[in-house]
């Protein structure tokens, strides 16, 4: 994720220094001053999960760890809906549905014996952002944006070791760069979501085996993380 960021930012910068000695005539130089316009996007996103364990051990004396050692991309889609505030600033509001899993590795301390599950997540996320835009220049303008979200897990599956509340909430950050054409403005976006409430349930009377409790009682805490890279068309 870093060296996506990392590319994401330099590609940025380069393009923002492509043309610094000559002006070209501008395509649709009052696309910005729009009241209200609407959007779509797609893209792809990596889910994540900050985990805290409890450090309990189970009846046979053995203590358990879980990591997410690898991120599998999922599928993003969503709408946009945009408010002009004034020439650099405007309010978004960006309903969007996320389709992907994390898969956990629980490893025993005692025995290195390892156990491994998926857990599926289908994020219906409702982000209030604000937009910030730098200057115009010819036909591109960099922006970044902040704001808040609030998340339900659609893909959520009782009777697994590890469950999901399916509510969430969190600050969002993203930079990107709108790009004009003669009928549209496409703008690469990378965006982080942080989360902020314990996503563990530990009122399991769902789980089918009682063995099975000992990796979900591992955890006493889980938070999400989420990059999304998007192609905005506005």
């Amino acid at each position: 994720m870093r060296r996506l960021y990392i590319t994401f930012a330099l590609l940025t910068l380069l393009l923002s220094h492509a043309h610094p000695q000559r002006e070209i005539p501008q395509i649709q130089p009052y696309i910005d001053w729009r009241m209200f316009h609407l959007g779509f996007h797609l893209g792809f996103h990596f889910q994540d999960l900050i985990l805290s364990h409890a450090g309990l051990q189970s009846v046979d004396g053995d203590t358990w760890f879980a990591e997410i050692p690898a991120y599998t991309p999922g599928f993003t889609v969503g709408i946009i809906g945009d408010m002009f505030v004034n020439p650099y600033l405007n309010l978004r509001i960006v309903p969007s549905l996320h389709f992907g899993d994390k898969q956990f590795v629980f490893r025993s301390e005692e025995t290195g014996d390892e156990y491994l599950t998926t857990v599926r997540s289908n994020y219906l996320t409702f982000p209030l952002e604000l937009k910030y835009s730098s200057m115009r220049l010819n036909n591109y303008r960099p922006y970044i944006s902040a704001g808040l979200y609030a998340a339900l897990d659609l893909g959520r599956k009782k009777g697994e070791p590890v469950l999901l509340r399916s509510m969430d909430y969190g600050i969002t950050i993203g930079m990107g760069c709108d790009f004009y054409f003669s009928f549209f403005k496409l703008c690469p976006e990378l965006k982080f979501y942080f989360g902020l409430p314990n996503l563990i349930e530990k009122n399991r009377p769902d789980l089918p085996q009682p063995e099975l409790a000992i990796y979900h009682d591992a955890l006493s805490r889980a938070s999400s993380r989420m990059i999304i890279l998007t192609f905005n068309f506005e």
